[in-house]
């Protein structure tokens, strides 16, 4: 297949409940957020999970053996485990062999837990992974290229590869070992611990210690070098295929140390151990996120502009969505205003346009639009519309243009140090742009937020 069919409008993206109250009250059988319907258990959240797979990229054959290490948050005698189309041939609670129900896209236990217990849950299981589809969002999740593998998880794709609890708002760490050909380059959303070789195959171990909700965690398998970028203020590296422009690499990706060394001038010291980009031989329609990874085609690698403000749009993201995540789907517009406002940040910084000129550019597109989207709660239909990317951007503008450079970048700065590995809301950052300010901002937020209609363009003087 030559591209993702991960829905977006500029990018595919992205704990435990510490840092946001407990997710919504019901049995689990219809999911835990009506953007993601059947997705998710609120009954109970994964601390840890530990996988180990095996793929065959001749015959797209996974098997894999997962532990989830879990907390009740209430008491439920059934949990809900997400897992699409791959079959569970062997689920343990605690080590005990467990009866289980599996549906196309769920397995149900019955095991009695109350509020407090923890447990672990292991699901042995196999078959060949296939995209999650969506009436709404499209297929997302494990998808084969002409010669490897990507993942792009988001909302809805993290079951078609690993048994999970598929929430935004549950955030674990993760140890990965994934076992694959020798000539292939596994590359996943953590550290790499180590490679071994046996026989016929090398496994890549990885450590994702930073909290990371399932449909940031990602496993991207090809035939790729590996180029070290210097500079950034952490290791930053590109896997890529040995086709790469070296001229337009050098244009576009070859400033990733740059952009993340301007990024953590602004928002905050990058909150990752490292940064990579995989550059796929196959071309892609979108750019893929995942928590510090982001994947692209090679279609990607251009001078042109519209090419690098995705590269910085990925890239910010690790501050903006990965890092600090929402708790719904409704508060999509903090990842992704975020992120596009971060392109016409990077673009004044790199002499290619004033923020205000991209400003000005993109409330008029928008004014020539229809005015129906709600950017607090645009619903499932409308979370990847380029329409919130747009406007939520303009909405950081118009809070900059309030509060002055000084507090608008002091908010971002102190909103990511203080949320870090935890999950949001539009309320929360509404209350902390005007603690920081020191002054109501309801009529700001009220208007761009809360209102269909787009208000006048934000200058400044």
């Amino acid at each position: 297949m030559s591209s993702t069919t991960t829905p977006s409008a500029n990018s595919a993206k992205a704990g435990s409940t510490s840092g946001s109250t407990a997710p919504p009250a019901g049995d689990g059988s219809a999911g835990s957020d009506p953007y993601v319907p059947g997705h998710g258990d609120p009954s109970y959240e994964v601390l840890h999970y530990d996988l180990s797979l095996l793929y065959k990229i001749d015959s797209n054959r996974l098997d894999g053996d997962a532990t989830l290490r879990c907390r009740a948050l209430r008491e439920t005698d059934v949990l809900r485990l997400d897992l699409h189309t791959l079959r569970a041939q062997k689920v343990f609670v605690g080590g005990r062999p467990q009866k289980v129900t599996q549906h196309k896209d769920r397995i149900v236990i019955r095991y009695p837990v109350r509020a407090g217990d923890e447990f672990e849950i292991r699901v042995k299981y196999a078959g060949k992974p296939r995209q999650v589809p969506s009436r709404v969002h499209g297929a997302a999740g494990w998808e084969e290229l002409t010669d490897g593998v990507i993942v792009a998880a988001q909302p809805h794709g993290a079951p078609s590869w690993f048994p999970c609890n598929d929430r935004p708002d549950n955030k674990a760490s993760y140890s990965l070992a994934v076992a694959a050909p020798p000539d292939y380059y596994v590359a996943v959303a953590g550290e790499l611990v180590g490679t071994r070789r046996s026989g016929a195959l090398v496994t890549w171990t990885y450590e994702q210690t930073a909290p990371m909700p399932t449909y940031l965690a990602t496993v991207q398998i090809g035939r790729y070098e590996v180029l070290e970028q210097l500079g950034a203020p952490v290791p930053v590296r590109t896997i890529a295929s040995p086709k790469l422009d070296v001229e337009e690499f050098a244009a576009s990706f070859g400033r990733q140390p740059e952009m993340i060394s301007f990024f953590s001038r602004l928002f905050g010291d990058y909150p990752f151990s490292s940064y990579t980009a995989v550059i796929t031989e196959d071309d892609l329609e979108i750019p893929l996120e995942s928590q510090g990874l982001s994947t692209f085609g090679l279609n990607f690698v251009d001078s042109d502009w519209d090419a690098v403000r995705l590269v910085a749009h990925e890239i910010s993201h690790q501050w903006f969505g990965n890092a600090v995540t929402l708790r719904r789907w409704q508060d999509i517009w903090l990842h992704e205003g975020f992120a596009c406002y971060s392109e016409w940040l990077w673009a004044e910084e790199s002499d290619v346009s004033t923020v205000q000129d991209q400003v000005d550019e993109h409330h008029a597109l928008l004014a020539g639009l229809p005015q129906d989207l709600l950017l607090a709660d645009p619903g499932a239909k409308l979370m990847f519309d380029d329409r919130l990317y747009k406007r939520g951007a303009l909405t950081a503008h118009a809070l900059r243009v309030r509060v002055g450079d000084e507090t608008f970048f002091e908010i971002l700065r102190t909103w990511v140090a203080e949320h870090q590995g935890a999950n949001v809301t539009t309320e929360m950052f509404v209350e902390h742009a005007a603690g920081l300010a020191g002054e109501d901002l309801d009529d700001l937020f009220g208007a761009w937020l809360f209102s269909t209609a787009l208000p006048a363009c934000p200058r400044g003087s």
